[in-house]
């Protein structure tokens, strides 16, 4: 057993060792965690006065910068009038708002919007309006799931049915539904089989959709990118395919754009640069400039108007002490905001171009594999194929990045940059001859 660290014996460490459960955290053995006290733009300020470079946009959740000032005021005028509502029974225009300008933006079709509070709730709805939607129509046998094998959807119970990736849901296997899982096809740079391979899942999809297709309430996916699973890429033409496969069965598709919403992947939406449009889509992280937890499942009008009646039996009894909560609807009205400037596309192609010339840079190092980059999400395998999340070098390089006051956090053995888009060129430089560094100083 690891010896466990020597604890604090006053501040803000000993309070959080007495008392805080930290997520993804083995606490026996682990280091001291860092006491960050402010945020500006793309760095983060310890109480110790070092400073991070913020590259993976605090767990993706970070689009324009920390402590962006335009956000901040938002929030604090809503919270002048009005902090919260429930949302039975009441409404309020933060929310209202909100839902027409994420429908306005969204893929064509997607014109009604149920709130929630995070990116793994956001799915939860998403399978429960489907279930739900097929039992209204009286076709009760569409009650299955398919995924995509790697993907990863969120924490809860449903979310964990339709993922698989990484082992997070291990312990929890008897609690888990039963669903279907595909081929992913992965691509990266140099993949001299990536059309063989997206041939082979799409065959498998097909047979998939050919036989259970008709059982199948929706296949749910990471359009693009797989994020927890490692950052997992796949090209648009597989998803425009395979959703073309679910939708042709009947099956309604649901899009998890938790991560790659926001211009993550070069458009506002993963699902837009594939030339999709799902039936429903999955919102958190991104939404609020990563202000405030706020989640959102957007759907077609079909879908909605599935569970109008008469009486409650078909209405979608599901809600949240904090559904449409004001000052989360304020930060996310702010952030779009700042997206109709236009300057967002400007700087997220700026990021994916000098990616781009990083990860060439990296091409035939003897400690660097599978280079790959969808917009400004880049990512490269150290070593081989196959370390787990939990993988000794992952802890090895994070601990590397963080002497180097950057805030890279491997997953297994791939590390990845997710940054804020008001990165400049100076600090975009400091990663990447960090990352540089560490790949010189790291043993494999």
């Amino acid at each position: 057993m690891s010896r466990k660290p020597n604890k604090p014996s006053s501040g803000t460490a000993a309070l959080d060792a007495r008392h805080v459960w930290h997520p993804f955290t083995q606490a026996e053995g682990a280091p001291e965690p860092i006491e960050i006290v402010a945020g500006e733009g793309a760095e983060l300020r310890a109480a110790d006065g070092r400073r991070f470079l913020d590259l993976v946009s605090s767990w993706w959740v970070n689009v324009h910068g920390h402590g962006h000032p335009a956000i901040a005021a938002a929030i604090a005028r809503q919270a002048e009038t009005l902090e919260h509502v429930m949302f039975a029974d009441f409404t309020h225009r933060p929310a209202a708002e909100l839902a027409a300008r994420l429908c306005a933006i969204a893929p064509e079709g997607l014109s009604r919007v149920f709130f929630s509070d995070n990116g793994s709730t956001a799915v939860e709805v998403a399978l429960k309006l489907a279930v739900q939607y097929w039992r209204n129509r009286g076709e009760t046998e569409r009650s299955r799931f398919v995924a995509l094998s790697g993907g990863y959807h969120g924490d809860t119970v449903g979310a964990m049915s339709v993922s698989s990736a990484s082992g997070f849901a291990t312990p929890f296997t008897d609690l888990l539904f039963k669903s279907d899982f595909l081929p992913f096809p992965e691509t990266w740079d140099g993949d001299n089989e990536a059309a063989e391979k997206e041939e082979a899942a799409l065959g498998a999809a097909r047979r998939f959709f050919d036989a259970e297709g008709g059982r199948t309430a929706a296949l749910v996916i990471e359009p693009l990118v797989q994020g927890a699973g490692g950052m997992r890429m796949s090209r648009p033409g597989f998803v425009r395919e395979l959703a073309a496969l679910a939708q042709g069965s009947g099956a309604l598709v649901i899009c998890d754009e938790v991560m790659t919403g926001f211009g993550r992947t070069g458009e506002m939406f993963a699902s837009q640069r594939a030339g999709i449009t799902p039936d429903m889509m999955c919102l958190s992280k991104g939404l609020t400039g990563g202000f405030m937890p706020l989640g959102a499942t957007l759907c077609h009008e079909r879908i909605f108007d599935g569970f109008r009646s008469d009486g409650v039996s078909r209405a979608f009894l599901h809600g949240h002490s904090y559904t449409a909560n004001p000052l989360g609807c304020a930060a996310a009205l702010a952030s779009l905001d700042l997206f109709e400037g236009g300057e967002w596309r400007e700087r997220t192609e700026r990021i994916a171009a000098r990616h781009r010339a990083f990860l060439d840079g990296l091409a035939g190092h003897p400690k660097v594999s599978r280079r790959r980059l969808t917009g400004t999400i880049a990512a490269f395998d150290v070593g081989g194929q196959g370390a787990g999340y939990g993988a000794a070098l992952g802890a090895a390089l994070k601990r590397e990045f963080l002497a180097r006051g950057l805030l890279l956090r491997p997953l297994g053995n791939t590390v990845y940059l997710m940054p804020p888009y008001c990165i400049d060129d100076a600090q975009l430089d400091h990663a990447y001859d960090g990352i540089h560094a560490v790949l010189e100083r790291i043993e494999i």
